[in-house]
């Protein structure tokens, strides 16, 4: 036993000090970096038109197919759903497939749930398209991110990993904009596009460096890392801190979900599924995917509502693509919590006043200051950075069952509130967002005593911190 405990503190003491060396290879931002990123987030395209679609596609499905409004929110809800049921083999799939397989099988069942949407019959097709698309953005939702954090630079990841939430945010923003001058099948194969751009795109881009270490191709790992930081690049160094790494968690290769309750995994594990959660029940998913509903529900105009937010989305999320590798994870996340729980309050206060039938033309203008400037809000920290931090924080000994328990923590929360988020909205317009405000303000407390700042650190600093016991070494 103290021989092993030995060696994994020369293994540690090893990459800490590989770590403390500089490498100006590693700081090279080349075109293959920038190509594979790209790539990659074309899948969040889709992604983000499949958040969205419901509210621009709200009217026109409801008319054309008949549905009620019990009929629209389960289907709304299928993709959720269908998201959660993906992130249950999202992380396995990613080991098993590598990143790029696990990128092309959510390609194939999001172009089909897209299609079976844009020529639908009947409501059986909606719902199969529906769950067909969210298990590929199940897939994406974890894969994406998790790959740009393994092939970027540790000095701009950040920035590239928040990537993922701008295409995000231009498939809503296309959805809002559009959605007001074309069909809802014109917008479902619209979603399908990118898709089909990242299926082609991923013949020529490399495999995650750090997958090819775990399952033992160094010869193609070294490839990998030439394309990603250039051929006159050194990549020495960062091959070896990859290879120690792996090293060190090779004993325990074979995850198991028990391995997650090990005493020190229990931080990370509690701030990637409490961030998670954070996301959900903050209300951002009902918020994004009703925001028609909410429009009306306050007397604004849903066209021009609309148009706005398509408008607003892409910039907004620019703001926090600058910030997150200079202003640092920890305070990008209490910006985002501390607005979201403000404009929530001011949204209740609005619809207070509507019913109180007090300052009646204020309440449409309020509510959509407010829910453009929750929506900002979250864009700059609480929508973009918890998929960030999952993506740095577990080792890859742990990736796969923390990243699906993380990323199933996501969907199946998302999947309740998108499906409840109706329900409560009759029973309290004004109720419904003052629970929205009041868990913004508990996500400040748990962000400010939990999450720990990962800026300009390497995945394997991060990770080596984060896990390692010193007294438990001692004791044993």
């Amino acid at each position: 036993m103290m021989v092993l405990v030995e060696e994994e503190r020369s293994i540690e003491e090893g990459l800490l000090e590989l770590s403390n060396q500089t490498d100006a290879s590693g700081c090279r931002i080349t075109a293959c970096v920038i190509l594979s990123t790209f790539v990659a987030v074309c899948g969040s395209f889709s992604f983000g038109v499949a958040i969205g679609y419901t509210s621009g596609a709200e009217i026109g499905i409801m008319k054309d197919m008949g549905l009620s409004i019990a009929e629209f929110s389960a289907f709304a809800s299928l993709s959720t759903l269908g998201a959660t049921f993906g992130a249950l083999f999202s992380g396995k799939m990613a080991v098993v497939l590598g990143r790029r397989g696990t990128m092309w099988v959510s390609d194939i069942l999001c172009v089909i749930g897209w299609l079976c949407i844009a020529f639908a019959k009947n409501v059986l097709w909606l719902h199969f398209g529906r769950i067909s698309s969210g298990i590929g953005i199940g897939l994406i939702s974890y894969v994406v991110p998790v790959y740009i954090a393994e092939i970027t630079p540790k000095h701009v990841r950040g920035t590239f990993t928040s990537s993922n939430q701008l295409l995000q945010n231009s498939g809503l923003a296309m959805v809002f904009f559009w959605g007001n001058f074309i069909s809802w099948r014109k917008m479902a194969l619209l979603g399908a596009l990118p898709c089909v751009i990242q299926g082609i795109g991923l013949f020529f881009v490399p495999e995650s460096p750090r997958w090819l270490a775990k399952i033992g191709a160094d010869e193609e790992l070294e490839n990998s890392l030439l394309r990603l930081r250039g051929r006159d690049a050194d990549i020495s160094r960062e091959a070896s801190e990859i290879q120690v790494m792996t090293k060190m968690l090779e004993r325990d290769s074979k995850s198991r979900f028990s391995d997650l309750f090990q005493r020190k995994y229990r931080h990370i594990i509690v701030v990637g599924v409490g961030l998670m959660l954070i996301q959900q029940f903050s209300g951002s998913t009902a918020v994004i995917s009703y925001a028609s509903t909410i429009f009306s529900k306050a007397g604004f105009s849903l066209t021009i509502g609309s148009t706005l937010l398509g408008i607003f989305m892409v910039p907004k999320a620019t703001i926090g693509l600058i910030l997150v590798d200079k202003w640092g994870r920890r305070p990008l996340l209490l910006t985002s919590a501390c607005g979201m729980s403000i404009t929530c309050m001011f949204i209740g206060l609005a619809f207070t006043l509507q019913k109180m039938q007090l300052l009646p033309k204020l309440t449409p203008v309020l509510t959509f200051l407010c829910v453009t400037l929750y929506i900002a809000s979250y864009a700059v920290g609480i929508g973009c950075l918890p998929w960030i931090i999952m993506s740095e924080i577990f080792p890859m000994n742990i990736k796969v069952t923390a990243g699906t328990l993380v990323t199933l923590a996501s969907w199946s929360s998302s999947s309740i509130v998108t499906y409840a988020f109706n329900f409560l909205f009759e029973w309290s317009t004004q109720g419904t967002f003052y629970i929205f405000g009041a868990i913004g303000g508990a996500a400040l407390i748990f962000i400010w005593l939990l999450v720990p700042e990962t800026k300009g650190l390497s995945l394997e600093e991060i990770q080596t911190s984060l896990t390692r016991q010193p007294n438990e070494i001692n004791r044993m």
